[in-house]
């Protein structure tokens, strides 16, 4: 999957689980750029990136996540 095509997916995602139109999943965006980015928003949103794109991460492999971008790796790196 293409970076940029990955990134519009990741973006709705993020619109959707944080109930907010202006967020853009960008590669340098970070849970501290996020309002309302708490733990269980957080295990959502991996849980929903997980479905959208047919995925499996480990716990450490989430845990060890520093931004989107990261994570944009992460799930190229599965497909």
């Amino acid at each position: 999957m293409e970076t940029p095509e990955l990134f519009d997916r990741l973006t709705v995602i993020f619109q959707d689980v944080f109930d907010d139109d202006e967020i853009v999943a960008r590669p340098e965006l970070t849970a501290s750029d996020v309002e309302d980015w708490d733990s269980l928003k957080h295990i959502r949103l991996i849980l929903s990136i997980e479905k959208a794109f047919h995925v499996s991460f480990s716990a450490a492999e989430v845990g060890n996540l520093k931004n989107v971008g990261e994570l944009a790796k992460l799930i190229q790196s599965k497909l």
